[in-house]
């Protein structure tokens, strides 16, 4: 896969990622939608496909992109389509991390070295050139203006940044609830963006739970709370120091 082009998992960081604090907005369903986004890119990519609300490997070489192919080897190694809502609630020890280092060598984000408390050290990242994020944000904000049926691309990214949800921090308060509501609706433009944003929403509502313990069939009906708000995030493992920890 050519390298010119920006990955949806870089996209969505740099959407979620603040200009003023440094810090990335929704940091817990954040990581839900990083796992998802990856999932949609290697479908973009050609290397795996829906099979009903399951992904199928159909063309295991690499794509060239050593954490996109790490995925791909993982879903490879199952042997069998995976339900959607199970690989993306499944553990990604430092995904966020992974990507934002990623970002920084790429010289897209600056990490900041700060102190929490005047204690804790911290890491914080600034983008290093501001047109690349209003250029992603500028492709959604066309989408919510003309009505106009996005490319699959932006489509799937507005799926995700409404899956994990960004739309408040994108567009918010009582001005911004028009374009909150158009944005979830960029959800149908595409196929597989649609299939792993409501798997992202699925998990934060218990549902991918629920089923590995035989309380729900299978498919996509919803569980006795999946029609409640979300009470909370699955907590994604993590790694290394405190400061990893509150950078993000």
């Amino acid at each position: 896969m050519a390298r010119s082009r920006r990955t949806l998992p870089e996209e969505l960081l740099m959407l979620a990622l603040d200009p003023a604090t440094g810090t990335t907005a929704q940091p817990q369903s954040l990581d839900l939608g990083l796992a998802g986004a990856q999932l949609v890119e290697l479908a973009l990519a050609g290397r795996i496909a829906p099979d009903g609300d399951r992904i199928a490997v159909v063309v295991p070489r690499p794509t060239g992109d050593p954490t996109l192919d790490c995925a791909l080897e993982l879903l490879r190694r199952r042997g069998a389509p995976v339900r959607a809502v199970h690989w993306i609630g499944g553990p990604r020890l430092g995904l966020r991390q992974t990507y934002l280092s990623h970002l920084e060598r790429c010289g897209m984000v600056a990490a900041v070295p700060g102190q929490m408390c005047g204690v804790l050290p911290t890491t914080r990242y600034q983008a290093t050139d501001t047109g690349i994020s209003r250029e992603i944000r500028g492709r959604l904000d066309s989408a919510i203006r003309t009505g106009v049926p996005p490319d699959p691309r932006t489509a799937a990214l507005a799926a995700l940044a409404h899956a994990v949800g960004l739309g408040k921090h994108l567009y918010p308060g009582n001005e911004g609830r028009s374009s909150r509501s158009r944005l979830r609706d960029l959800i149908r433009h595409d196929p597989m963006g649609g299939l792993v944003a409501h798997a992202v929403m699925d998990v934060q509502n218990g549902v991918g739970a629920q089923s590995r313990r035989g309380q729900a069939p299978a498919g996509r009906q919803p569980g006795p709370g999946a029609g409640e708000p979300a009470r909370g995030v699955p907590m994604q493992p993590h790694h290394g120091s405190m400061a990893r920890a509150a950078a993000h």
